[in-house]
Parts: structure tokens; C-alpha cells; sequence
């Protein structure tokens, strides 16, 4: 080895001439052995590749038998190589024969060998390959050595990932860095997407990695580092986050890590061995991930998507680039994935090119996911590293159903895929056939369908399915997805375009539903213990009220000359809805010593989420005009657990005896006086769903839109008072499980149902 500033320097120049050759991929292959071999005053230097199926194949050597090229083939449990390749980090032995992994292959000739150094060819944090390193004399490889190895292994990398050694593969055997992936997450938004990936914050491509003048690219990247921290130190001292809360902890992090004196020492000495500012980073970001991805700690794996952003803020001060992705030029059948992202992210991208979804973190009932269902397009979260496997174009399936994602998939199963789609679509088309047919079952029972929304996106809906109106306006989307909170006269036109969009048709506004996990951005997040049970909808309303009496004032002044719906959300008491009620007649007659115009009617009803309120059902409906069941909230209160926690949302059922029970003494009573009752939770957005509250006495449901076409098929041929004669017994009955599911399941296909 010539010392650290001139070895690695030469080679990588040297190598930068031989990716330039017009050349085959194996000569090119062959060449860079070579050279690595010489430079390294190494008598054996080997490439071996990870392959589709998991193993190993020597694709060229230089000191082992050339016989063995393409005829070795190692499993990533087998031998010193797949011991590198399987942790991830290199291994440097004086004695490799003496090393218990140690595996013999007569066909190599590499048992007169005793020294050995593999490092794992990486990229993004994945394992593409093992690059090996032999001598005969027995000793360890300096730490230059080993620096300027894994330098190496960078440029191979990119060789590998750019699938231009596929050609040299058989079928089946083909280099793993762009095989077919199939993953499993958790569904968010129905529908199936085919098209291409888009990145919602793209790593920053590295096109030179060799750099021609080391003290320069060594200051550049000291100039970078030290313009993050300030940048950091600012917004911690003078931005919005300086008060405290969520976003501050996630930047403090960033700026520990950011001060770390062995963070920046890797990067340097990353420079140091001839690489450019950005490659650096990018190899010392892809050694971290590769490590970080194997622990099984969850705070650690945290901390990786710290070091992640932390990289890729640094990436664009070197490469002099804004933080903020560009949503100009989305390529059609867009597929985005991202770690996470906020509802007004996703609404920046085009929406007639965007198809799906694809989040590492979020679940069904988080903000984004609301904004996908709103949108109509396919969504899937908690897939495990999304943003390191995929690549920006890489093809892409995603079933919103299943939570399935295939990346980069083979022919035929993408062929399956699309002839699914067609599917869908041929039955999208019958659901439309049905658009203007009255809901009435087979019994003679009229049902009234209307749709959940929350934006102006969601407003052509109404058209699109033939819906009866709108259920469920969830008014704090506005507030989600806006910069700052919006002001009265904002409030006032978003209602007035939603009232004059659906005419004569009814709308019932939710008023603001946040806290708990609905934090706005520009609101002091109150940290909380338990913040599903804490300080949220109407709790935060009657506590602020000037808030809360802005937005009817808003609601009110929109609706002058027609009908209102207003809703109450997370009442627990009959005082507290009274107490609510009782704002809008403030604001009544605020607005009538003003001259405004009146509503011609105002109903103000409750949502039925808390289970306190199942015993004050009689008292609540004498004060009440209507009531709406969140069943999604009445589950989880009724069984205490967290439906966004899968290790305890999948111990229970909805379909269960005691919340159909619940869900009929809600239906029961309104009946009795002479009050509607609406379910618009995600149960009645289930055919099966659908089924049950049908069965239990429901007659009007709202839905997310894509359900009304599969919901109205389903009742249109139901017989409800056979559903309820053979539902009640069930309901009724002890039991020792308390899902009814496959009973209803089995009812449903006897009774010719599609559901």
C-alpha cells in the first residue's frame, strides 16, 4: 500500500478510466480485480455478487482459478464471504483458514491463502455484493487498506445497481440489486396502483465520485457541515419550534447529531481517501444504514431515520439544492413513496398523475391516509425501509386492499395485476349503472347513502356516486393542511362552497376535531399522557371558545337562506353538548343584531363515540335533533384499545356482539324518539360492515365515496328483515368468542350477497 493519500487516489482514477472503456461488463470486471489487486499489493482480489436467490457468485477474480467465475456460489450463511455480506461490515483475518465460518472450495485454489479482507459492496444501506482481498503471508490489513477497500466497493456498487452485469447472469441467478421485491405493510387507502416510483424527498445523486482535488472537496465539505449546524442552531433559537414541542425534539436530535465530532471525523476521512464530498456522504450514510437496519432496538432504528434526513440536508448544501422536493415534472402513473409526510405534502402533487401511496411509517387512521381515501388513490404504510429498496422509476404495484407492494415486478405478475385492474374497473362501471337508482332493499327498506369528506377534492364525489349528501364533513382538514390557521373569512368560503356544491342536498359539519393525535402544525402541542383521552374536539372547543365560536359564526353566515347541520364530536356528557349548543345561539343572535341572514333552519346533533353516553341516550335526545355514531372511536373506547397499534387492533373485532349490541341501543333509541341516527364510521363503509348495521336497525350511513357503489350493490340485494331475524339471536346469544364475522360471512353467501 502506497499510504492513504496516494493509494486509494490512484485507484480510484484509474478505475474512473476503466468505467469509460467500451467494454464488456465481464472485461470491465475483470479489469478493476486487477487494478484493485495491484494497487493493494494483493495476490488475490475477488468480486462476488449477491444474487436474486439469495447466494453469492464469484463474477471475476484476479490469483484465484478463472475457472471458478460464475461456478462458485456461496450462501450468505456460508463461509467468510457470506459472513461479510450477511453483517454488513467488513472482515479482517491474518489467519482465514483458522476462522470457524471459514469455508473451503477446492474449484478456487484459495487455500494456499491465509490473508483475507471482505467488505460488503453497499448501497443505500443494502448489501449488492462482497469485494475480497488475499494474501498469502499472514497479516492484518491496515486500517488504510481497509478504507480504501470500502471506497472501492462504492464504485462497484453503482455498477452493479445500474444492471448492467444482468447480461452475465442465467435466468433466476440475476444480481439481487434489482431484483423483485414483494412487501407486506398495512393497508391505508383501497385500490390497486401500477406505474413508476417517485421519491417525495430523492436521495441526491452522486455522479462523480472520484475527487481531482482532495484539499478542496475536504473544504468543501467542512464548509457544508458547519452551514447545517448554523442553519439548525437557527431554527432552533429563532424559528416557530423555540417554545417546545414535537418538531423542536426532532431538531434537537438533528443538531446533536449534526455536532458530533465522529460523525464528521468519518466523513473527512472519507475524503481523505479520494472520494468527493458527496460520495463521502453517501458512503458514510450507506455503512450507518446497513448496520442501523440490522438492530432490533426501535430507538435505534429511530435514530436511523435521524441520520437519513441529517444526510440528506447535507447533501443539499453541498450540492446547493432546496430542501423542498420539486412536485414540477411528475411523470404519469406516479407511484410516491416516503418516509412519512403530512396531508398538504401529498395535496401539492398533480393529482391526475398520482396513483398511490407508499409510507414506511403511518397507519390507517392517520392524517395522510384520510387525505389518500379522499383523493381515490391507492395507499399502503409500514413498509420497512421503502426509500432505501426503491429506486426513483423503478416499475411498481401496490394493492391498497392487501397492503401488498411489489417492487419492480416480473412480467406476469404484473400482467395479473393489470388484468385486476381492468377488473375493478368493469366494476366501477356497474356501480355507476347504479348511480341513480334508489337505495331500497329487496324488503322494501329505503336507505339514505351519503359520503364522508372534508375538502374541496372530495366535493365531485357527490356527483360521481349519486350520494344523498354529505354525512360527515370533517371541517378540521382545513386546518390540517393549511400553513397557518385559517382565518374566519378563509372558514366561511370553504363552507359556502361546499353548501352550494351539493344544492339542495344535506351536509352535516363535524366541528373541529383536534387534539389527540390531530396536531396542528402551527399549535402548541400539549404533551400529553394519554392524548386519545385527553384534551381534543370538543373538550379544546368549549375550553377556547372563541375558537370554537369563530367557526360557527363562519358555518352559520355560509348557510344564510338554507339548512344547517352542525355536529358536536367527542361528547361524553349531555352538560357538554348543551354547553355547545349554546354557543350557536350566542352566535344566532350575534348575527341577527347584525343584519346577517339567517339559516332557514339550524339541527344540532352529537357524535355517539364516548361509551358514557350509552346510558344517557334518552336524556341526550331530548336536546338533540340527530345523532351520528363514530364507530371507529366507539370501538376503541368500548374495547380500551388503540387501533393504530396492530400489536392490540387485531385482538378485537368490530363485528363483535357487545358493539352491535351498542350500536343497537343507539338505533333503538332514536327510533323511539323520533330521531335520525348515521353511522359514518369506517364500519359502514364495509359491505359486511354494512350488512351488520343494516341488520341492527340503521337506515343511513356515510361512507368514504369508493364504498357507495360496493354498499349500495350489496343492499340492493339484501333482505334486511331476514338480516336482522337471523343477526339479533347472535347478538344476544353468550358466546365464547365475540366476533360474529364469519357467521355474517356465511349469511352473506348463502343469501347471494357480494361483500
Amino acid at each position: 500500500m502506497r499510504g492513504a493519500l496516494g493509494g486509494p487516489r490512484v485507484l480510484l482514477r484509474r478505475l474512473r478510466e476503466v468505467m469509460a472503456e467500451p467494454v464488456s461488463a465481464q472485461e470491465r470486471l475483470d479489469k478493476i480485480v486487477v487494478l484493485i489487486a495491484a494497487n493493494m499489493v494483493a495476490e488475490v482480489c475477488s468480486v462476488y455478487v449477491l444474487r436474486v436467490d439469495g447466494t453469492l457468485e464469484l463474477y471475476a477474480t484476479e490469483g484465484l482459478n478463472r475457472d471458478a467465475v460464475h461456478r462458485t456460489v456461496l450462501g450468505t450463511d456460508e463461509g467468510l464471504v457470506g459472513l461479510v455480506a450477511s453483517q454488513a461490515s467488513a472482515i479482517n483475518l491474518s489467519n482465514a483458514q483458522a476462522h470457524p465460518a471459514f469455508s473451503f472450495r477446492p474449484e478456487t485454489g484459495e487455500e494456499i491463502y491465509h490473508s483475507f479482507l471482505g467488505v460488503p459492496v453497499l448501497r443505500a444501506g443494502n448489501t449488492l455484493g462482497v469485494l475480497v482481498v488475499q494474501n498469502r503471508a499472514r497479516r492484518t490489513y491496515s486500517e488504510e487498506e481497509v478504507e480504501a477497500l470500502q471506497t472501492t466497493a462504492m464504485v462497484l456498487a453503482e455498477m452493479i445497481a445500474s444492471g448492467e452485469l444482468s447480461a452475465l447472469a442465467l435466468p433466476g441467478a440475476e444480481p439481487a440489486a434489482r431484483r423483485s421485491l414483494h412487501l407486506t405493510g398495512s393497508p391505508l387507502s383501497e385500490g390497486i396502483a401500477l406505474g413508476h416510483v417517485v421519491l417525495h424527498e430523492p436521495r441526491v445523486v452522486v455522479t462523480n465520485y472520484i475527487a481531482d482535488d482532495v484539499p478542496k472537496e475536504l473544504k468543501h465539505l467542512q464548509t457544508a457541515v458547519e452551514a447545517l449546524r448554523t442553519d439548525l442552531d437557527q431554527l432552533l433559537e429563532h424559528g416557530d419550534v423555540v417554545e417546545g414541542g414535537e418538531h423542536r425534539d426532532v431538531l434537537e436530535a438533528y443538531r446533536l447529531f449534526a455536532y458530533d465530532r465522529g460523525w464528521a471525523h468519518k466523513l473527512e476521512e472519507a475524503v481523505m481517501t479520494g472520494l468527493t464530498a458527496e460520495a463521502a456522504v453517501e458512503r458514510v450514510q450507506s455503512d450507518t444504514r446497513a448496520r442501523m437496519l440490522r438492530q432490533t432496538d426501535p430507538y435505534l432504528r429511530e435514530r436511523l431515520h435521524d441520520l437519513d434526513d441529517l444526510a440528506n440536508r447535507l447533501m443539499r448544501q453541498l450540492t446547493g439544492r432546496d430542501h423542498a422536493p420539486s412536485r414540477d415534472n411528475l411523470p404519469d402513473n406516479a407511484i410516491l413513496v416516503a418516509r412519512s409526510m403530512g396531508p398538504a405534502a401529498l395535496l401539492d402533487y398533480d393529482r391526475k398523475k398520482l396513483r398511490g401511496l407508499v409510507l414506511e411509517e403511518g397507519g390507517p387512521h392517520s392524517h395522510v391516509a384520510i387525505v389518500a381515501r379522499a383523493l381515490g388513490i391507492a395507499a399502503i404504510g409500514e413498509i420497512d425501509n421503502a426509500t432505501g429498496m426503491a429506486d426513483p422509476g423503478d416499475a411498481v404495484i401496490i394493492d391498497g386492499a392487501s397492503g401488498d407492494m411489489h417492487l419492480r415486478p416480473l412480467p406476469d405478475l404484473e400482467a395479473a395485476y393489470a388484468e385486476r385492474v381492468r377488473l375493478r374497473a368493469r366494476r366501477q362501471q356497474q356501480y355507476q349503472a347504479l348511480r341513480d337508482l334508489p337505495c331500497v332493499t329487496r324488503d322494501g327498506e329505503k336507505f339514505t347513502l351519503m359520503i364522508n369528506a372534508g375538502l374541496n377534492v372530495d366535493l365531485p364525489h357527490i356527483v360521481d356516486t349519486g350520494a344523498a349528501g354529505i354525512g360527515l364533513f370533517r371541517t378540521e382538514l382545513q386546518f390540517m393542511v393549511a400553513p397557518s390557521f385559517p382565518r374566519a373569512s378563509e372558514q366561511h368560503a370553504l363552507y359556502r362552497a361546499v353548501l352550494d356544491a351539493v344544492g339542495d342536498k344535506p351536509v352535516t359539519f363535524r366541528t373541529l376535531d383536534i387534539g389527540g393525535d390531530k396536531v396542528l402544525p402551527y399549535m402548541r402541542n400539549i404533551e400529553e399522557e394519554n392524548p386519545a383521552l385527553g384534551w381534543r374536539a370538543i373538550r379544546l372547543g368549549l375550553d377556547r371558545p372563541a375558537l370554537l365560536r369563530t367557526q360557527l359564526r363562519a358555518l352559520l353566515r355560509a348557510a344564510g337562506g338554507r339548512v344547517l347541520k352542525i355536529m358536536f364530536p367527542m361528547i361524553a356528557t349531555v352538560a357538554e353538548f348543551n354547553q355547545a349548543r349554546e354557543l350557536v345561539e350566542l352566535e344566532l343572535t350575534h348575527l341577527r343584531r347584525h343584519g346577517h341572514k339567517l339559516p332557514d333552519q339550524v339541527e344540532v346533533g352529537s357524535m355517539v363515540e364516548v361509551p358514557s353516553l350509552l346510558y344517557q341516550l334518552d336524556e341526550l335526545l331530548e336536546h338533540a335533533d340527530f345523532l351520528s355514531v363514530g364507530s371507529n372511536d366507539l370501538f376503541q373506547f368500548l374495547y380500551a384499545v388503540d387501533r393504530g397499534n396492530p400489536r392490540v387492533s387485531s385482538r378485537f373485532d368490530p363485528l363483535s356482539a357487545p358493539v352491535l349490541r351498542a350500536l343497537k341501543d343507539i338505533a333503538d333509541k332514536s327510533r323511539e324518539h323520533n330521531k335520525p341516527a348515521t353511522v359514518c364510521g369506517e364500519l359502514a363503509s364495509q359491505p359486511i360492515g354494512a350488512l351488520a348495521l343494516a341488520a341492527v336497525g340503521y337506515r343511513s350511513l356515510s361512507l368514504t365515496p369508493s364504498a357507495v357503489g360496493p354498499v349500495k350493490a350489496m343492499l340492493l340485494d339484501t333482505d334486511s328483515r331476514k338480516a336482522a331475524a337471523f343477526l339479533s339471536p347472535l347478538i344476544d346469544k353468550p358466546s365464547g368468542t365475540t366476533s360474529i364475522r364469519a357467521e355474517l360471512e356465511k349469511f352473506a353467501a348463502e343469501s347471494g350477497l357480494q361483500i
